[in-house]
């Protein structure tokens, strides 16, 4: 198995060197080189399996040769042993023919967990056999960067710093980054909105003498690893309702495209999705795309589901290298577009193709905390913001000859002030977490500027 670029000018590479290194040096991003197919007999066999089996059974074919049977099992187990539920991604019907999949389970009640603490295994794999030491620099709208920092704190031959932008993530989100003690986790709170931190790490990794001398690695939505871990819980979802006997639609809380990416692989392997939906706030720029073919940025506006606060989604560029029949000059023509004007126009044959798969909607604020009223009060269910944007597109789009999965992306919680504001509870933290507003913080206030970045990295990573 050998992944490739979407730009088209970055050597193949093997799963366990996609995985470590993140971004292609063309700055592209990595994708399989064929997508290996599922057959329906495999996937009917899925049912009633154990998480860890179902990921183990769907991942396995894109791992290659990178690592064993055995360490992936045991990666596999060590990555979701810490998780809150028995079922890992536990479905809730919500109403006729709408389930929700709850993804918060994990330590850091986001669904960022499924992946990220399965590269924190499968890093600490690679790298004791290579005896490499790397460095990570993640870029977070608030859930990435805890995730990471769970999975990699106190790992040997791993420094950790996450840039997440200052005053616009919840206190809950913050502390999560800010107050794990290990010397090799930094958080940096960045003087601008996420877009100017996603910009900044990538900056860093076409910065090739940087790069090379910290050993960069990234474990944003970017890494392959991350997507290809989500897909599991779309195969989990669709066959406790029926796959492939018949089809399943899934509504995704859509930011960075990572997500609902994970999806559109499901789907290539074979699990019969209908419609990929992609619901967005008023950060809308993907649900535009979609309905105008224009894809261009209009700046961040924040708002009470600051984790889709993005108007650059990095993982759209996948989803347009298959679009462009896998052109990878077209695409880096388009990239080259956007980080020059602001903005490109998908060809009508590329925008077709999308369309055929992914559908969009955009919620309100005032839609949103509607959503978190009414969802309680007719099901008990509390929803976080982002899970709530989700619901009120889902019910958009729900079809009569297909019931309908909202992948539910956090735990209320993570978003006290605004789920409170919506139905007057304020959710609390789960036990394990119950002092963490009593935890000290360690945080190093940052400017928007590269070169003062690199060289706080330099100066405080472990030699």
């Amino acid at each position: 198995m050998r992944y490739v670029s979407t730009r088209g000018e970055a050597p193949a590479l093997t799963f366990a060197e996609a995985m470590l290194t993140g971004l292609a040096r063309d700055g592209g991003l990595y994708v399989p080189e064929t997508v290996p197919q599922m057959p329906a007999e495999e996937i009917a066999a899925l049912a009633g399996l154990p998480y860890e089996e179902v990921a183990f059974r769907v991942m396995r074919p894109f791992t290659g040769d990178s690592f064993s049977d055995d360490e992936l099992r045991q990666a596999i187990a060590a990555a979701y042993a810490g998780f809150g539920h028995a079922a890992r991604a536990p479905l809730v019907q919500l109403g006729s023919g709408h389930f929700l999949c709850e993804l918060f389970h994990g330590p850091t009640l986001a669904f960022k967990d499924f992946a990220m603490q399965l590269i924190g295994q499968l890093f600490q794999i690679a790298l004791a056999r290579s005896g490499d030491r790397v460095t990570i620099v993640g870029a977070t709208s608030g859930d990435t960067g805890s995730a990471a920092i769970e999975a990699f704190r106190g790992l040997a031959n791993v420094d950790v710093f996450i840039l997440f932008p200052h005053g616009r993530v919840s206190e809950v989100q913050r502390r999560q980054m800010t107050t794990p003690a290990e010397a090799n986790v930094h958080a940096l709170a960045l003087d601008g909105d996420f877009d100017d931190c996603q910009a900044k790490l990538k900056d860093m990794f076409n910065d090739f003498a940087f790069r090379d001398a910290v050993g960069l690695a990234g474990v944003n939505s970017i890494n392959w690893a991350r997507v290809l871990a989500q897909v599991v819980y779309y195969f989990t979802a669709a066959v406790a309702l029926g796959a492939p006997h018949r089809a399943v639609d899934v509504t995704v809380p859509t930011g960075n495209f990572g997500d609902i990416f994970a999806g559109y692989i499901a789907r290539r392997m074979g699990l019969p999705l209908g419609r990929l939906v992609v619901a967005t706030n008023q950060n809308d720029i993907l649900h535009r795309c979609l309905t105008t073919g224009r894809y261009e940025t209009e700046g961040v506006t924040p708002s009470i589901s600051p984790s889709m606060d993005i108007q650059v989604s990095s993982n759209f560029e996948r989803a347009l290298f298959d679009a462009y029949g896998r052109d990878g000059r077209a695409v880096a023509q388009l990239m080259g577009e956007l980080k020059a004007t602001g903005g490109f126009t998908v060809s009508q044959g590329a925008l077709q193709t999308l369309r055929e798969v992914f559908g969009s909607g955009r919620v309100s604020e005032d839609e949103t905390r509607a959503t978190i009223r009414d969802t309680l009060a007719a099901t008990g269910e509390l929803l976080c913001p982002h899970s709530a944007v989700g619901v009120c597109v889902a019910n958009a789009h729900i079809r009569p000859e297909a019931p309908m999965v909202t992948l539910a992306t956090a735990h209320p919680a993570k978003f006290p002030d605004a789920v409170e504001a919506a139905t007057g509870i304020r959710p609390a933290l789960p036990a394990r977490m119950a002092d963490l507003f009593d935890r000290p913080e360690r945080v190093t206030r940052v400017p928007n500027d590269l070169a003062a970045l690199e060289a706080l990295v330099h100066e405080r990573r472990t030699a």
